[in-house]
């Protein structure tokens, strides 16, 4: 198969549920209202690519490269970031919905997220210094063993944090959210 090279190109509504995505690099391309559920995009590159509106869920992104990718409105469950190259990694999702999907061990420094749902999202050992979570729901999110230090989480919500198990050094919280750090000792706060 040859490996093929798309340049600002514009991708509308295609269903790669029905055909393949070619494989190969696609560089300042936007595909909006694409379906890529359950497909496979394996060793694909994306570089300053955006995503709008998009369907990616349970994609296998084995060795996908996303080089400053953009993520608005998207619908992302089940995904395995964690099998990412890592090389060059920089993703940002705007109102995205990521439950369920996972960044083990991840170096997340060129992360953003604002507006975001990432509920049961498994950060188990992800280095996620720096990063700020605007508006995001951590519903039922892993942090073990992960570094958060100078993390934002100010206007983040439902998030639960051991301190004794994750770095947090010169991490941010809110007064209403520091509850989210004292669940494991399940005791009860009240105004």
């Amino acid at each position: 198969m040859q490996y093929q090279i798309f340049e600002e190109q514009e991708f509308n509504k295609v269903d790669y549920t029905k055909i393949e995505l070619l494989k190969g690099e696609y560089e300042l391309c936007t595909f909006t209202g694409c379906n890529f559920s359950n497909s496979d995009l394996s060793k694909i590159k994306f570089i300053e690519c955006d995503f709008i509106n998009c369907n990616l869920s349970s994609a296998n992104l084995f060795e996908v490269s996303f080089q400053e990718a953009k993520f608005e409105a998207c619908k992302m469950l089940g995904i395995r970031f964690d099998l990412c190259d890592s090389f060059g990694l920089a993703l940002d999702f705007t109102n995205c919905q990521l439950d369920h999907s996972s960044f083990y061990k991840m170096k997340l420094n060129n992360f953003k997220v604002v507006n975001t749902k990432l509920k049961d999202v498994d950060f188990t050992e992800a280095n996620l210094s720096g990063v700020q979570f605007e508006t995001c729901d951590l519903q039922k999110a892993i942090f073990e063993r992960s570094n958060l230090e100078k993390t934002d989480f100010r206007t983040a919500s439902n998030y639960c944090i051991d301190p004794e198990n994750n770095k947090i050094k010169g991490a941010k919280f809110s007064l209403n959210g520091v509850t989210g750090l004292l669940d494991k000792y399940q005791v009860i706060i009240e105004n």
